[in-house]
């Protein structure tokens, strides 16, 4: 049907949203490079160096997924404007839920992870699952680290509740049943986050686990903001872990 999203025009947002991600922080690396000339008169700059440093990464990806947020979700709203506030799929459902889904969904953002974390163990028999942004975190002082993980459980829980449990469970609702939709959409969003991962499969598990309890929110609640809302206290979890490995280091 005209107006609604399709699968290949869903993959084409959330493809659109990582592609985003690339140009902005290469943008972002270049400008930083030209203004850092600039300050000290330098007539020219390692940019690869300067980028390594742990504070001015976490500036760039803070301003990578600002820029990237902003051109998908101005995309989605131009695209679709219809379905922005309708609550049920093929809605995207910004509409206001009941305070209980809210507070379940704190709940569950907080206890899947744990829940998850533990089958992720017993996959990877001790290995660590390192991530990018949580080195980026750890290196950088203290106000890019409050910056990082506010965009980290702000920005980016917003743009992939919209792309995952928001276009393209409701373009996957239209070709599928219910629970066949959420599998794959939960197995779609675990799988764009392998790059994060370093490509380690046993973290799959997890994430999947997260993005079948995300879409069950959206679906149940009639609404995106509880989704949203266990994304962002499951990210919050996983930057305030990291900032107490840091000041209770072994």
């Amino acid at each position: 049907m005209p107006g609604l999203p399709g699968i290949g025009g869903a993959l084409g947002l959330i493809a659109l949203y990582f592609a985003m991600q690339v140009v902005t922080g290469f943008v972002a690396a270049l400008l930083l490079g030209f203004g850092y000339r600039l300050l000290h008169g330098a007539t020219s700059v390692d940019l690869r160096a300067l980028v390594a440093r742990p504070d001015i990464s976490s500036a760039v990806v803070i301003v990578t997924l600002c820029g990237a947020a902003l051109v998908t979700l101005w995309v989605a709203r131009a695209r679709w404007p219809r379905l922005w506030a309708q609550a049920q799929p093929p809605g995207f459902g910004f509409a206001t839920p009941a305070l209980a889904y809210c507070i379940a969904a704190v709940v569950l953002g907080l206890v899947v992870p744990l829940v998850g974390g533990k089958l992720t163990e017993l996959l990877a028999h001790g290995h660590a699952v390192p991530q990018d942004v949580k080195q980026l975190g750890g290196g950088a002082g203290t106000g890019f680290r409050i910056a990082l993980t506010l965009a980290v459980a702000s920005i980016g829980p917003l743009v992939e509740e919209l792309l995952f449990r928001g276009v393209l469970l409701s373009a996957l609702l239209r070709r599928l049943r219910t629970a066949w939709a959420v599998l794959a959409s939960a197995a779609l969003f675990a799988l764009v986050h392998l790059p994060d991962l370093h490509w380690l499969w046993y973290a799959l598990p997890n994430l999947a686990l997260l993005g079948v309890v995300l879409a069950w929110l959206r679906l149940r609640s009639g609404s995106l903001w509880p989704a949203v809302i266990a994304h962002a206290s499951n990210n919050l979890l996983a930057m305030l872990a990291l900032f107490a490995s840091l000041a209770h280091p072994g």
